[in-house]
């Protein structure tokens, strides 16, 4: 008899971090025992014990990017996500936040996991039109039309609810 059990769920923290350009920074990433599998997503990470959220993606956005954020904006929305990875079952509730900053580059070193390390296609940052032209897979998918609805002030002030 063979037993399946759920993963536990893992709560994080993403930024839809802005430059004055009103780009939006993307991290490309892999799945290293599926190097076929990759997506683009927005920054961040898991919450450690006792963090707050808004902790969270403040250290997530120095550790992953180089750049230090201080001020945190509203929550956006939340995207629950079930994906394999590394050949096991995961399941992610992030909690995604708005920050701007005024560096493209970094301010402080990288302090990437191994995974991270693994997994790290690159960094880059997107306009809404690069964004909307993107052919390869975006988390969330949704995320050139939020994007948008976003810079044309029709983003709804309740965190929308994502699913994916």
């Amino acid at each position: 008899m063979t037993f399946t059990s759920k993963p536990p769920r893992r709560v994080g923290a993403r930024v839809l971090l802005l430059n004055n350009a009103d780009e939006v920074l993307l991290i490309h990433a892999r799945d290293p025992d599926n190097p076929s599998h990759h997506w683009w997503e927005l920054p961040g990470g898991g919450q450690d014990p006792g963090e707050k959220l808004e902790d969270t993606a403040r250290r997530e956005i120095a550790e992953e990017t180089g750049l230090v954020i201080d001020e945190i904006g509203r929550k956006l929305w939340t995207r629950e996500s079930h994906f394999t990875y590394r050949g096991r079952q995961h399941h992610r509730l992030d909690h995604v936040y708005l920050a701007r900053t005024n560096h493209d580059a970094p301010q402080v070193a990288l302090q990437h996991t191994a995974n991270e390390r693994a997994g790290l296609i690159e960094r880059r940052w997107w306009s809404s039109a690069e964004l909307s032209e993107c052919a390869d897979k975006l988390l969330p998918t949704e995320l050139p039309d939020l994007l948008q609805m976003l810079l044309d002030n029709r983003f709804p002030t309740a965190p929308a609810a994502l699913t994916a």
